[in-house]
């Protein structure tokens, strides 16, 4: 604000403008409440608040409202410029500071100074810091079923849970993580999905792996399903090789999260058959084979503690306050000096078009600031040596004028 001091016996006060709010900052928090980013999708523009004006007496403006984006607990926030991952938000509470709001402009009180002791100007608000964001949602289950299609994972689910996903005896029925909870009989329950698609190659991208392995990198526990079905073609024990690999090709740390190895359809002879002649092979791999029948419920009773005590470990070691992640702010682009054939001499970079935003340009008095500070910063020595002449146009942000020497006249026109 530009004031001066009125008051009864004092007529002629000196400058008490004052300066103007903050504006609010951008956050966002991780909510247990939302589920999706949907939201997000349909409405993507998001900014704080404007700051309020100063105030005479050199009252200081209020300070703009934070805005506050919620998301689904799991959200990963990326700077989609740079890719650059800023937070990942996987506790309810855990927040990011992603953009500051611009301090408020400096009132007429804030330029008081022995030679210059009534300025008629004040700076405008400080534009806010500007960003495109990449929200990525990774689901968040305590447990994951992996195996090849078909191997019974859907039916796992549904007998666990009261999901019920799309059952059938072709490949590549579960389009989608089918997420499911699961209560016990202890009092305790967790949340278990179904990671569709992953086949050989799935790391690089074929099947639907490439798209799901992600999420399974948000679980606890792995149960690691098996097919012991005919046809016999297909080895147990090369699928859970295979697949092992593709978990690690995909992320290293995936291969080492704990796993409840189970083979499924042994309601089927055959299965059981090759069950008894396979268990001892993974055994000397050092894998306990859980014997399942996800159709009729045999062995899950078992598979349901062994799930469990690994949660326990788990849930045990991971205990930790909600996080609060502070964004590195957008990069500052350098100052530089183009020659347009329609524009003149062009100024770009970050400081010098923060100067001029931040400029009442109608304002004599504040222009006269801005030739100041321009000199300060050594623009006016980068137009000379980049070869400007009187008249010629300069243009900094949306702001236009004609150069004038400041040996001759001081200010631009």
């Amino acid at each position: 604000m530009v004031s001066f001091r009125r008051e009864k016996f004092q007529p002629k006060g000196g400058p008490d403008g004052g300066d103007g709010g903050k504006g609010g900052d951008v956050v966002i928090i991780a909510d247990p409440r939302r589920r999706t980013l949907l939201e997000l999708q349909q409405n993507p523009h998001r900014r704080g608040k404007d700051g309020g004006h100063g105030q005479s007496g050199k009252k200081r403006g209020r300070d703009g409202a934070d805005c506050t984006i919620r998301v689904p607990v799991g959200t990963l926030v990326y700077d989609a410029d740079t890719s650059e991952l800023l937070a990942d938000l996987k506790h309810a509470g855990d927040s990011c500071l992603v953009l500051k709001g611009g301090r408020g402009g400096r009132g007429n009180a804030s330029f008081a100074n022995p030679s210059r002791q009534a300025p008629r100007f004040a700076e405008l608000g400080e534009p806010g810091q500007e960003r495109r964001l990449r929200l990525e949602l990774k689901l968040l289950a305590d447990v994951g079923v992996i195996g090849f299609p078909n191997a019974g994972k859907s039916t796992l689910v549904s007998r666990l849970s009261a999901a019920r996903p799309k059952i059938a005896d072709y490949p590549f029925t579960t389009l989608t993580p089918t997420l499911g909870a699961v209560f016990t009989d202890s009092f305790t329950s967790f949340i278990i999905a179904d990671i569709p698609g992953i086949i050989e190659g799935a790391h690089a991208g074929r099947g639907l792996g490439h798209q799901f392995l992600k999420h399974v990198e948000r679980t606890k526990v792995l149960i690691h399903l098996l097919d012991f079905a005919p046809p016999a073609e297909r080895d147990p024990v090369e699928d859970f090789e295979q697949l092992n690999k593709e978990l690690a090709l995909f992320n290293p740390e995936l291969s080492l999260k704990p796993q409840v190895v189970a083979a499924n359809k042994l309601d089927i002879p055959e299965g059981r058959e090759r069950f008894h002649n396979l268990a001892s092979i993974f055994a000397a791999r050092g894998v306990e084979l859980l014997p399942i029948s996800a159709a009729t419920g045999e062995g899950l009773d078992r598979l349901l503690s062994e799930v469990l005590r690994h949660l326990r470990v788990e849930q045990a070691e991971s205990v930790s306050p909600p996080q609060r992640f502070i964004a590195p702010p957008p990069r500052e682009r350098p100052t530089k000096i183009s020659v347009s054939f329609d524009e003149g001499y062009v100024v770009t970079g970050s400081a010098v078009e923060k100067l001029i935003a931040m400029t009442d340009i109608n304002n004599p008095e504040a222009l006269h600031h801005l030739h100041k500070r321009l000199r300060e910063m050594g623009i006016i020595k980068m137009l000379k040596e980049a070869g400007i002449r009187d008249g010629d146009f300069v243009r900094i942000g949306n702001f236009v004028c004609n150069y004038v020497d400041e040996e001759s006249e001081g200010e631009p026109s």
